[in-house]
């Protein structure tokens, strides 16, 4: 790949559903601008962007892929993402590092749900976009329809490029609206001009009104040109789009057929000479790191857009959200997963650095006497959680840091130790995410684990005040054990623990309290109902006994355990169960749907917000019954509904309930002796 200035250089993310083509619409653009021999197919894993093992045996795209295009001396760096609501982290990425998002919609199936969520997004970006509505040859296709759905759905100004002769199985080509030429296609992709037919002038004449009236938008005196009544010459029509284009002013749609190379090269033309270059200032580096890969033969593989500046290889840069020097040494331009070495990367443009120390996705790499810091990346908040265990001692020890190369890839991948279930737990996006994160731990890193269902970290406490008595006394050939205490127990409103003293006279020496805390602080890890961690609790020294020889702090500690095991089982003892405060942000046709399961999962709905994502509904939710709910979710709202949440506090458990949470809990310590 040579290199081109900033103005030669489109940015352009390809985003859409799950299976409207856009992988095979990159493909198709390589082979017809020379850079592969033969298309590739999705079923067979052969495409240039879809070079993941995962995304062969998924047969659909889960990495965003980095694929040039190279076409009339411009430089289309496509970034092809993933169509899955799993993997709305790479879309994420993506938005923040293209200046033009291109929009694939099926002609069968239309606007569908993940169109909508990333439209938000972009629309939110205020990022230009372009559409393509592929599949135009399949039975029931509908350029039409497609329209209506486009303008109903997007607040936008759509208009068509070129629209199609024939749908179907009838589709043959296209009339380019601002040339007014018909096109026909054969095998080869390559069009042939053919008259327009008649039954599509007056169609023809409708969309070049709308195209005409969107480019004198695009500048004052266009658009004055326009309103008094003259034509615009051809020339004037395309600086006026493309201006329009980049202001988002109107949105283009073109169409065709990805699959049989119908009018991907005049979309490819399109972008080439419509898509605005990206916008860059003067002065030092400032570059944005937007993906991370971990590749077995590459290493560590940084994909970087360069927002300032000049990205030289064999430099040292900054890196400010780590405060860390980075050594830049080998710089790669790549397409899909072949690269080859550049010795800069200019302003605008996309590469790969290689084996960077400390840096990952979202980060900034700048000039060393520069130190600014770019606005980062709005990553998703991971909500489905799963436990994951080491098969054998072997993946255990490799596990940790299997796990931290995982996170430096992703940034939607949480994974953390509780301290009470003692498990593992790894969170994502959703089903499909955690487990290519399981499959990418065996594959690149050796680490097999197994996957069980989170523990909830339950808690226990007291709901009355007693009083026991704790006597540890042991004499066996030589110096004997004494310990002796009385405590009062009783319920701590606010807080864990508080430990306090009365003792009179010295029946406990001072010396001896810290041993006394300490083994209530012990015994307080394991409660008396189930085995969990006991808190709100007031215990208070007040009495006992020592004895001059044989009183150690060891018998002090075990004299407060064994009035902690004697007092608390009397003193009304409670399960608590962790309540999460739960948003969740639905189109407002499902808001009843999502305050009735709620109800069947004990939750307590606050409240209702509407906002223009829709109607945000707000409750606490008992964590048990909360950690698939990102599939609850997708399932009862076909995708359309987002959700936050966090640990708001613990709550009795129900009595019933109880009982069944420690019959089990039980059953499985008798198991494990």
């Amino acid at each position: 790949m040579k290199n081109y200035n900033t103005e030669q250089i489109r940015n352009i993310g390809i985003f859409g559903h799950g299976g409207v083509g856009k992988t095979s619409l990159v493909e198709v653009m390589l082979y017809n601008t020379g850079v592969i021999n033969r298309i590739g197919r999705v079923e067979d894993g052969t495409t240039v962007a879809d070079y993941h093992p995962e995304e062969a045996q998924r047969q659909s795209t889960v990495h965003t892929s980095l694929v040039p295009v190279e076409l009339n001396n411009v430089k289309l760096n496509l970034l092809d993402t993933p169509g899955f609501s799993d993997f709305i982290g790479e879309v994420k990425g993506t938005l923040r590092v293209v200046d033009t998002g291109m929009f694939v919609l099926s002609a069968v199936d239309g606007v569908q749900v993940q169109h909508e969520i990333i439209w938000k997004f972009a629309q939110k970006a205020g990022l230009p976009r372009i559409v393509f509505i592929n599949k135009m040859d399949r039975e029931n296709a509908s350029f039409a329809k497609l329209m209506n759905e486009l303008n109903e759905k997007f607040n936008a100004n759509f208009a068509p490029i070129n629209f199609p002769i024939g749908e179907g199985l009838d589709f043959k080509g296209i009339v380019d609206v601002i040339s007014q030429k018909a096109y026909e296609f054969g095998n080869d992709g390559k069009p042939k001009e053919v008259a327009v037919p008649d039954d599509l002038k007056g169609q023809l004449e409708e969309y070049r009104e709308k195209v005409i009236e969107a480019a004198a938008e695009g500048d004052d005196d266009l658009t004055m040109k326009y309103l008094e009544g003259e034509e615009l010459t051809p020339e004037e029509v395309i600086s006026g789009l493309r201006l329009s284009i980049a202001n988002n002013r109107v949105v283009p749609v073109l169409c065709g057929s990805a699959i049989k190379n119908m009018a991907v090269v005049n979309l490819t033309e399109f972008l080439t000479q419509y898509m605005p270059a990206p916008k860059c200032e003067d002065g030092p580096l400032a570059a944005l790191v937007f993906k991370t890969l971990a590749d077995p033969y590459v290493g560590r593989m940084n994909f970087i857009r360069v927002f300032r500046g000049t990205l030289k290889a064999d430099s040292q840069v900054y890196n400010p959200n780590k405060e860390k020097m980075e050594k830049i040494g080998q710089v790669l331009y790549v397409r899909g997963k072949h690269s080859e070495q550049t010795p800069q990367v200019p302003c605008g443009d996309m590469a790969v650095v290689v084996k960077l120390t400390d840096t990952a996705s979202g980060d900034t790499l700048c000039d060393k006497d520069n130190k600014e810091q770019l606005e980062g990346i709005d990553f998703p908040v991971p909500n489905y959680t799963v436990a994951i265990a080491p098969k054998s001692k072997n993946d255990e020890d490799k596990l940790g840091d299997a796990v931290n190369k995982l996170l430096e890839e992703d940034p939607s991948l949480k994974v953390e130790k509780n301290t009470v279930t003692k498990q593992t737990l790894l969170t994502g996006i959703g089903e499909a995410h955690v487990s290519i994160a399981i499959n990418n731990l065996k594959r690149r890193y050796g680490v097999d684990v197994t996957v069980e269902e989170p523990k909830v970290p339950y808690r226990e406490t007291i709901r009355s005040k007693v009083e026991a008595e704790g006597k540890h006394k042991k004499q066996s050939g030589g110096r004997g054990q004494y310990g002796h205490v009385w405590i009062r127990f009783e319920p701590l409103p606010e807080g864990d623990f508080e430990f306090h003293e009365e003792v009179f006279g010295g029946a406990v020496p001072r010396n001896y309290f810290p041993a006394v805390e300490k083994g209530l602080r012990e015994s307080m890890l394991e409660g008396v109902l189930a085995g969990y961690p006991t808190v709100g609790l007031k215990a208070t020294l007040y009495d006992g006994s020592y004895h001059s020889v044989d009183s150690s702090e060891m018998a002090f500690k075990i004299a407060a355990s064994l009035a902690f095991k004697k007092g608390i089982p009397n003193a009304k003892p409670v399960l608590l169960e962790p309540i999460n405060y739960v948003e969740v942000t639905v189109p407002d046709e499902f808001m009843g749907d999502i305050i009735s399961d709620f109800n069947t999962k004990r939750g307590r709905v606050l409240g209702t917000d509407q906002t223009e994502d829709g109607t945000v509904i707000k409750a606490h939710v008992p964590a048990s019954e909360m950690f698939k709910y990102a599939n609850d979710l997708k399932s009862m709202t076909q995708g359309r509904g987002q959700f936050k949440m966090e640990f708001y506090s613990y709550e009795e458990v129900p009595a019933k309930l109880a009982e069944e949470i420690i019959k089990k809990a039980k059953a499985e310590a008798e198991a494990e002796k």
